[in-house]
């Protein structure tokens, strides 16, 4: 399933990072970065996936 969610997080940072944590802190968080920077938002949501 990470797979899954790593290729998600490459196409939409902010739906991988909400199947992994939901509507917490860090979704927030990776829709600003992906506002400000996709590629940043990119760098959090495989950070997350991966942290878990």
């Amino acid at each position: 399933m990470d797979v899954v969610r790593i290729i998600l997080a490459i196409l939409l940072p902010p739906l991988g990072v909400f199947l992994q944590v939901g509507l917490g802190l860090h979704f927030w968080i990776n829709i600003l970065l992906t506002l400000l920077g996709y590629i940043p938002g990119i760098i959090h949501a495989i950070w997350i996936i991966a942290k878990k």
